[in-house]
Parts: structure tokens; C-alpha cells; sequence
């Protein structure tokens, strides 16, 4: 027999035992369609975590305490502390790092927001004015705090929109009052909409001078990050290493703090999505191998059934390597068309978990070839034990098996 009638007659088994070849692909259906799934939405957490990191602000170096071993791994800060920064830090940069544009300071942390009954868990971003030309923010209704604001510590606030529509739907925010914690604070404006930003929707957030939360709100006289906006491109260098000789005078030590870029941010965060990539897709391909052994096991069985006709053909002439290709190409049509409507309810089980869950996803051609190359050779693998026993059986023998 040459390879075309081998897998002629492969393809009329399968079709032969419909029930059979559905229940055996099932598992192989199931697993390609995890691996899909799970490595789309790994591929598109790194897609969405890009873009926002990306979406930063243009020539910006992030200050923050502790020392980057690598990217992604942190170290303490001075003294065991991540609290060394301190809004002196943020006036020295200012003044003595002639590359560097303009400069905020950041103090974040999750709050509880009141207006009249109504109350929501948001996040606090305590800053500066000048945090919307480097982050590139823009209000959409009113005004942004001031620096007049920031040194006396007002009681003042710019909330994000989904604040506004959440606390107040059916009339304007503007100039009503806010709690939080003890504090009380008038809204002067409202952000722009932003959007989601990775897992956190930007337009939960209420801004702040920082020293209204420093002292007010927070209880602490540091900062937790510093935004340095660099001239232009070609002044990221010098900006950055006037930033390390700056703080490394005030604070003693370079270990106390790390300066890096958008591409150093960008490297950190697809380290890490990778990551979470390979360990979901790696979950999920244990159900693939599960789904191989189900392919195994009915090639086994299929082998015993027809024992007979095993050696009937082999009476007839057929010859070792007919009888292997017969069954191994029979075990590897079930992992091709079970990877093939796998790969389909993947992508569409890719989209419906984006909807629902709010995660992001993303498919690639990665995505589906190495799911689907991997059934293939799960099929090729698996097939190969019951392929080989059929192959060995003595036709004498097989013709008397009953």
C-alpha cells in the first residue's frame, strides 16, 4: 500500500466509528482550545501592558526607592526603607538637573471616597501640577490644583470620571464636597476620560496636592515615586545621569534608588507577562497530554477489536510498515481535526472570556500554530505504542483471536 491508501483507509475507520473518533477528539478538542485561550489573553495582557506603559508620557524616567537588580526584581531602599524620597529630592532635580523638562512627584494608595450616602474604594494619586504635562493628563471640566494649592496643603481635589458618574450620575460634581477619611475636599475639576490602564481603570482616581495627603491624609512626609520629563529624546541620557548624581549627593548611596526609562519599564513588564504566558499555556497543556492518553487508549482498544482484521490483512500481503502507517495515521487525523475545531473554539472562547471577564485577549499566528503543532505531535506520539502493537501481531494468531 503507498501513503495516499494508507490514509484512505485510516480516514474510513474514523468515519466508521463517528461516536468513538467525537469522544477521543474531545479531549484533544478541549485541550488545544485551553492552550489558545489561555495564550491569548497572556499575549494580550503584554499587548495592553505595552500600550499603557508606552502611553506614560513621552521622554520620561521614573525615580523610584529601592535598587533594580534586574528588571522586575527590587531591592530595599536605604536603611531597609522604602522611605527615602522626599519632596526636597523633587525640588533638587528641578533645580540642578538642567535636562530635565519638568518634574512630579507621586504618592498612590487605595482609599475609600464618600459623597452624601453614596461611597466607593478608589485610588489616590497624590502630586503636583506639573503631573499632567508629564503623565499627559488632561481635565475635562474645571481646573487641576495649584501650586498654590500644594503649599498650603488645600483641601482640594480633581476626580476621575468614572468618580463623577459613581458618586454623582445626575448632577455636576463640580464645587460639592467629598470625604476622605476625616478629611473633607472640594472637587475643582474633573479628569478627562482615560480609560483602563492595565487591570485599573484610570478614571477611578482622585487626585490631590501632595501635601494636602502628606499631611492630611496619608501621614507621611515621603514620596513613593518621581517623574522626570527629559527635554527631548536625545537629552535622556544626561537627564538621567544628572538624576543619579543628584540623588546619590543628597541620599549618600546609589542603592537607595533607582532610575529608569520607558524601555526598562517596557522590559519588566513583558518579562513578567511572559511569564504568566508560559505558566497558563503550560497549565493548560497538561489537558492537551490528558487528551493524548484518551487518543492512546482508544488506539489500544481500536488495536484489540480488530485483531482479526489484522491478520487478515497481513495474510493477504500487507506488510508491517502498512499495518503502522494504517493506525498511526488514524491517531494523528483524530489530533489534526481535534486540534482544528480546537483552535476554532479557542478563539472564540478567547473573545467571549475578553467580554465577560474584562480581560484583555489577543490572537496571534504563535498562538494557534504552536497549540496546534503541539496536538499534532501529541497524536504522532501517542500513536506510535498501539501503531507498533498492531504492526507486531502474528497473523496466525490474529486470525484465530476471537
Amino acid at each position: 500500500m503507498n501513503l495516499l491508501e494508507c490514509v484512505s483507509v485510516a480516514l474510513i475507520s474514523v468515519r466508521s466509528n463517528k461516536m468513538r473518533s467525537g469522544l477521543t477528539m474531545l479531549g484533544v478538542i478541549i485541550g488545544v482550545a485551553a492552550v489558545v485561550i489561555m495564550v491569548a489573553i497572556g499575549e494580550g495582557a503584554n499587548v495592553q501592558v505595552s500600550s499603557q506603559i508606552q502611553r506614560l508620557g513621552s521622554n520620561l524616567l521614573v525615580v523610584t526607592p529601592g535598587r533594580m537588580r534586574e528588571p522586575g526584581v527590587r531591592t530595599m531602599g536605604a536603611f531597609g526603607s522604602m522611605d527615602v524620597l522626599t519632596l526636597d529630592d523633587v525640588e533638587a532635580i528641578r533645580d540642578e538637573c538642567p535636562s530635565v523638562l519638568a518634574v512630579a512627584p507621586e504618592i498612590s494608595s487605595r482609599v475609600q471616597v464618600k459623597y452624601g450616602t453614596g461611597s466607593m474604594q478608589t485610588q489616590l494619586v497624590a502630586t503636583t501640577p506639573e503631573y499632567l504635562s508629564v503623565r499627559a493628563f488632561n481635565v475635562g471640566t474645571g481646573a487641576f490644583f495649584t501650586n498654590e494649592d500644594v503649599r498650603s496643603a488645600g483641601k482640594v481635589a480633581v476626580v476621575g470620571q468614572g468618580i463623577a458618574d459613581e458618586l454623582s450620575p445626575y448632577q455636576n460634581l463640580m464645587g460639592k464636597e467629598i470625604k476622605i477619611g476625616e478629611t473633607r475636599l472640594s472637587v475643582v475639576g474633573v479628569m478627562e476620560t482615560k480609560g483602563q490602564s492595565g487591570m485599573m481603570n484610570i478614571d477611578d482616581t482622585v487626585y490631590v496636592p501632595i501635601t494636602t495627603a502628606q499631611k492630611r491624609i496619608l501621614g507621611t512626609k515621603y514620596v513613593r515615586t518621581i517623574y522626570a520629563q527629559a527635554r527631548n529624546a536625545k537629552s535622556m541620557s544626561s537627564a538621567n545621569d544628572e538624576i543619579v548624581s543628584v540623588l546619590t549627593t543628597r541620599l549618600g548611596k546609589a542603592e537607595a534608588f533607582s532610575v529608569s526609562n520607558q524601555a526598562d519599564v517596557l522590559e519588566a513588564a513583558q518579562d513578567v507577562t511572559r511569564v504568566f504566558t508560559v505558566l497558563l499555556a503550560g497549565i493548560a497543556g497538561v489537558s492537551l497530554l490528558v487528551g493524548g492518553i484518551g487518543v492512546m487508549n482508544i488506539m489500544l482498544v481500536s488495536v484489540t477489536e480488530r485483531t482479526r482484521e489484522i491478520g487478515l490483512r497481513k495474510s493477504v500481503g500487507a506488510r508491517i510498515i502498512d499495518i503502522l502507517l494504517q493506525f498511526l495515521i488514524e491517531s494523528i487525523v483524530l489530533s489534526v481535526v481535534g486540534g482544528a475545531i480546537g483552535i476554532i473554539v479557542g478563539i472564540v472562547g478567547s473573545k467571549i472570556a475578553a467580554r465577560v471577564a474584562g480581560w484583555p485577549s489577543a490572537i496571534s499566528p504563535v498562538s494557534v500554530l504552536i497549540p496546534f503543532a503541539f496536538a499534532v505531535a501529541v497524536g504522532l506520539f501517542f500513536g506510535i505504542y498501539p501503531a507498533s502493537r498492531a504492526a507486531r501481531l502474528n497473523p496466525v494468531e490474529a486470525l484465530r483471536y476471537e
